[in-house]
């Protein structure tokens, strides 16, 4: 399992509209969604107890994961060890397994889910666990930032010829999709529990930037430190039917891949399908 590290975002992105927005699809289960600085939170039941604040945290490619706290409050029993990864695969650490009988969001519940005991970096207190992409594996899992509403429905989604249902991949169980950066195809992790719109140092050095990028602040991973660079674009960004106008990105060399983070994330109603793996917005 890869832990990504968090950081501060920049949400200065500008978004033009190509096409009108698709229809949404039946909801069979839902809940309010909070969305604090740009990231998911819903509340959720563990082993009947709570609710908590959880995370949803698409960057993750586990169930779950709980804080050490939460796992001696419930006495959630250990079943595992797991040892957790930097993406850029230089950081370890060895940590906890535990499993949660019954863990229940949005009028669903799952059933031995095996969770990370971890701290949540960069949260401040402000949840005591995270709902992983993967858990999410059979149903329409809709984030819909606009209406702060986190929805769960039976059903498959369609590609529509038109770019607004995207393929994706999930290695590692993240959902990874194409994107264009001017005339650059790249991959890009969809990541909810990240901040900005980031590159990879690697990537920064081959684009064009209409300013200078600067030192913008230092991120943290399980195995260093790292500083942040951001800068605005000279070239637009381009999902499937979407463009984000000469953006301001971040820049760091801890991972590999492009993370589509929160900040433009929250401009949409997001419906991922696991099963055909295809992603709508």
């Amino acid at each position: 399992m890869s832990l990504p590290a968090r950081i501060n975002g920049i949400c200065a992105l500008v978004l033009v509209l190509t096409a009108a927005c698709a229809a949404a699809i039946p909801a069979t289960q839902s809940t309010r969604m909070e969305v604090i600085q740009g990231k998911p939170y819903v509340m959720v039941t563990v082993n009947e107890r709570g609710p908590f604040r959880f995370l949803i945290d698409t960057g993750t490619g586990g169930e779950a994961m709980v804080t050490s706290e939460l796992a001696d409050e419930l006495n959630l029993p250990v079943v595992g060890h797991a040892q957790l990864t930097d993406p850029s695969g230089q950081g370890h650490q060895r940590t906890n397994i535990v499993q949660i009988h019954t863990l229940s969001v949005a009028g669903v519940t799952f059933t031995a889910t095996k969770a990370i005991v971890h701290r949540l970096s960069g949260e401040d207190n402000a949840c005591q666990g995270l709902l992983g992409f993967p858990i999410f594996r059979d149903y329409l899992f809709t984030l819909d930032y606009p209406n702060q509403r986190m929805t769960l429905a039976a059903g498959a989604l369609t590609a529509d010829g038109e770019s607004s249902v995207l393929p994706f991949r999930m290695p590692d169980g993240v959902p990874i999709a194409p994107l264009r950066i001017g005339g650059l195809r790249v991959d890009a992790q969809f990541d909810s529990g990240g901040t900005g719109l980031s590159l990879p140092h690697h990537l920064a050095t081959r684009l064009k930037f209409a300013s200078d990028p600067v030192a913008f602040g230092s991120g943290e991973s399980l195995s260093t430190r790292f500083q942040i660079k951001a800068g605005k674009l000279n070239a637009n960004v381009r999902l499937g039917r979407y463009t984000f106008k000469q953006p301001f990105v971040e820049i760091h060399s801890a991972f590999p891949l492009v993370n589509f983070g929160s900040c433009p994330m929250e401009k949409f109603a997001i419906t991922f399908d696991q099963v055909h793996l295809l992603v709508r917005l």
